[in-house]
C-alpha cells in the first residue's frame, strides 16, 4: 500500500463498509473502560490500525483484486485521519508530516501484528498489547487483549475475501 497525499481515494461502498466496520470495532467501550487502552487521539488511532491490519493481513493472501480493495481501504483510512486533523484545527503544512508519521506507525503496526501471529508466538504478542496500548507497562488485561486479537484474526480468516470485498467483515466480540 501506498500513501498517496495528493490523489482523491475512490471510495465504493463496500470500501466504506468495511472502514466503517473497522471503526466500529475500534471505539468498542470495553477496549478503553476495561482493557486499558487510552481514550485519546492516539488510542483511537491504534484501534484503527489493529482492525485495519488484521482486515489487511486476511486480505493479503488474495488476487490482485483484494489487494486495489485493500488500497482503497487504506486510503479512506487515511483521508478520514487527514480531515480529522483539519477539523482539530491542525494546520495545512502540519497535516501532511503527521499524516506521513501515522503512515509509519501504522506500517510498524501491520508489520508486527504479522510477524507475531505468524509465529504464533503468545508472550511477543502481550509484548505487542502492552508496549502499543499501555506505554510499555503490562496491564492486568493484556493477555485477555491478546487472545481478542488471536480470536480476531481466526474470525478474519474464516471469512471469505469476496465477502469482505462486498463490504462484509465481522472481528468476533472482545470478551
Amino acid at each position: 500500500m501506498i500513501l498517496s497525499l495528493f490523489r482523491k481515494p475512490k471510495l465504493s461502498e463496500p470500501v466504506y463498509a468495511v472502514y466503517n466496520a473497522i471503526v466500529a470495532q475500534s471505539r468498542r467501550e470495553i477496549f478503553y473502560a476495561e482493557w486499558g487502552v487510552a481514550d485519546t487521539m492516539t488510542g483511537r488511532f491504534d484501534m484503527i490500525s489493529l482492525h485495519a491490519a488484521l482486515v489487511f493481513r486476511r486480505l493479503r493472501s488474495s488476487e490482485k483484486h483484494s489487494k486495489d480493495f485493500s488500497q482503497s481501504v487504506f486510503d479512506c483510512f487515511f483521508h478520514d485521519m487527514d480531515r480529522s486533523l483539519r477539523e482539530m484545527g491542525v494546520g495545512d503544512l502540519s497535516v501532511g508530516k503527521r499524516i506521513e508519521k501515522m503512515g509509519g506507525l501504522f506500517y510498524g503496526m501491520l508489520s508486527n501484528i504479522s510477524s507475531i501471529l505468524d509465529a504464533g508466538d503468545r508472550g511477543r504478542l502481550i509484548d505487542f498489547v502492552s508496549r502499543n496500548f499501555h506505554a510499555g507497562a503490562t496491564h492486568p488485561m493484556a493477555e485477555r487483549f491478546a487472545d481478542y486479537i488471536v480470536k480476531c484474526d481466526k474470525t478474519l480468516n474464516a471469512q471469505p475475501v469476496e465477502k469482505i470485498m462486498a463490504g462484509s467483515v465481522s472481528f468476533g466480540e472482545p470478551v
